[in-house]
């Protein structure tokens, strides 16, 4: 996937955790079809993959790009 032109990258740390998960559905549901997003994080995303698994089931793509020790990668499609 390393070929992917991104709509979007986010370093999720950088945003304050109250408004974090909302901020990426926000950014992710700005995507057109097609389109990619990175997410970068300091800790595995895996709960909110599964938050996309049930708000935005069918609408998506999820791809590990780097999987720590101290920086995970994911790009995001929008189907």
């Amino acid at each position: 996937m390393s070929e992917i032109q991104y709509a979007i990258k986010l370093h999720a740390p950088e945003i304050e955790p109250r408004f974090r998960h909302p901020r990426i559905f926000e950014m992710f549901d700005g995507l057109k079809s097609g389109e990619f997003m990175e997410l970068s994080n300091d800790h595995n995303p895996k709960p909110l993959h599964y938050q996309f698994m049930i708000e935005r089931e069918g609408m998506f793509t999820w791809e590990y790009l780097q999987e720590g020790p101290d920086l995970w990668r994911v790009a995001i499609g929008k189907l």
